[in-house]
């Protein structure tokens, strides 16, 4: 299990629009805890992210973020609401200013989807 100090986090555009997204290469090519913005839709970015164990508890103040598994099994631990079980081609979404965790017990395959400008580890 990694910790804060271990994730590798990178917040660049790496495809941008008009191009074709390789998820399997990127999947294949990173180890958890891996999280990378992959392209932008309006005023929002779709991050890729490959989790094993636990990230920490954060929340962010000004912007929702919707979770959507593609392989794995996903626990979004949300403050007040207990744990939720995602598996794969379910999704969830935390509103603003709701505090969690995602934590996995293995590897899994998230897709995010956030406000433009978000900071992945939190507020």
């Amino acid at each position: 299990m990694k910790t804060e100090n271990n994730y590798d986090i990178r917040t660049d555009v790496k495809y941008g629009q008009l191009n074709v997204i390789d998820i399997p290469r990127e999947i294949a090519e990173h180890e958890p805890w891996f999280n990378q913005t992959l392209t932008t839709v309006n005023d929002a970015v779709v991050r890729l992210g490959i989790f094993d164990g636990e990230f920490h508890w954060h929340k962010h103040d000004e912007q929702d973020e919707m979770f959507l598994v593609l392989k794995g099994r996903l626990f979004l631990d949300v403050e007040g609401r207990g744990s939720v079980e995602l598996t794969a081609h379910q999704a969830y979404t935390v509103p603003k200013g709701v505090k969690h965790r995602p934590r996995s017990p293995a590897k899994s395959v998230v897709l995010m989807i956030e406000q433009n400008g978000v900071v992945p580890t939190g507020d």
